[in-house]
């Protein structure tokens, strides 16, 4: 089997050394210092990395250094999937010609992209046009290398968004609570238009007069709307869940509550349903101890008649 090892080596002992004129002396010491810099050319284009001639006229570049960058963009990429040893990173990583702002050329440089296993695919948010900035050395000496790499910019971030606060629940709320409690769903029933409103707010939102006659009603009911949720929830047994409307039998307006015990795609709009609740000993003054409601054995109630529950 053939070895990856060389089996010649050229060596110039201590290193090659040559000088490197005014321009790329001004650019390699730019470098140094923490800066690009390109040069501009008699026509006006600003070339980067600087040359002491014009690439398309031949002509002696001018002595003018235009600070550019340090944000750059993208112009084309290739991307390596196993790097080898003497790469600039030991993870999949892209080459890539960055044009720095301001600048009318690009230079070629390595792309970080973060932490791959080797041999991935290049990543989606890998593409012609996004835009970059270098990450510097800590140590410095004038060469290619103080810009260990370039990064993208910083376009997402992660906030934060835990809030704690206390709800006061109101007498009426209150009420309800003490009720789910105790094993109880109890709601108002409203003397004008005579629909159980749960749960109970205190007054009828049809009406808008003030309520206080009490109705236990059962913990069964019929999901008149729903949608199914693809992101994560703590409640929720797994991912895809369903939220849905429920209608309690005997309210006149529904409650939203999550649904299980069924596979996503098989709920539907008319569907009998029923509590589940935790069990006894975790019962607090809370709406969690209902965990959520599953499908009963019974047939689908007719749309017309949750039609306008909607």
């Amino acid at each position: 089997m053939p070895s990856d090892e060389p089996n010649h080596i050229l060596e110039f002992p201590g290193g090659y050394t040559r000088s490197v004129g005014p321009v790329i002396g001004r650019f390699l010491s730019e470098l140094r210092d923490g800066r690009l810099v390109g040069v501009r050319t008699r026509d006006g284009r600003v070339l980067v990395p600087p040359t002491e001639y014009d690439p398309d006229t031949g002509e002696d570049v001018t002595d003018e250094f235009v600070p550019v960058g340090p944000v750059g963009t993208v112009r084309t990429w290739s991307w390596v999937a196993r790097p080898r040893k003497n790469h600039p990173l030991d993870r999949p990583f892209a080459w890539a010609l960055v044009q720095p702002d301001g600048a009318d050329t690009a230079l070629l440089h390595a792309l970080d992209l973060g932490v791959f296993d080797e041999g991935a695919a290049p990543p989606k948010s890998l593409r012609t046009g996004m835009r970059v900035r270098p990450r510097w050395r800590v140590e410095r000496s004038g060469a290619i290398g103080d810009i260990e790499c370039f990064q993208p910019e910083v376009t997402m971030i992660n906030a934060p968004t835990r809030l704690e606060y206390r709800l006061r629940s109101g007498r009426a709320l209150d009420r309800f609570l003490e009720g789910i409690s105790q094993g109880k769903i109890i709601g108002h029933r409203c003397d004008v238009c005579g629909q159980v409103i749960v749960p109970m707010k205190g007054l009828c939102p049809k009406d808008g007069v003030p309520t206080a006659q009490e109705v236990e009603l059962p913990d069964t009911g019929t999901v008149t709307t729903f949608a199914v949720n693809n992101l994560p929830d703590p409640r929720a047994p797994e991912v895809p869940f369903v939220s849905a409307y429920i209608l309690l039998d005997g309210a006149g307006l529904t409650m939203l509550a999550l649904v299980a015990g069924i596979p996503a795609d098989q709920v539907r709009m008319g569907m009998r349903v029923k509590a589940r609740w935790r069990p006894r000993e975790e019962w607090g003054k809370t709406m969690a101890n209902i965990r959520w409601f599953e499908p009963l054995d019974e047939p689908d109630v007719p749309f017309d008649a949750i039609k306008d529950y909607l």
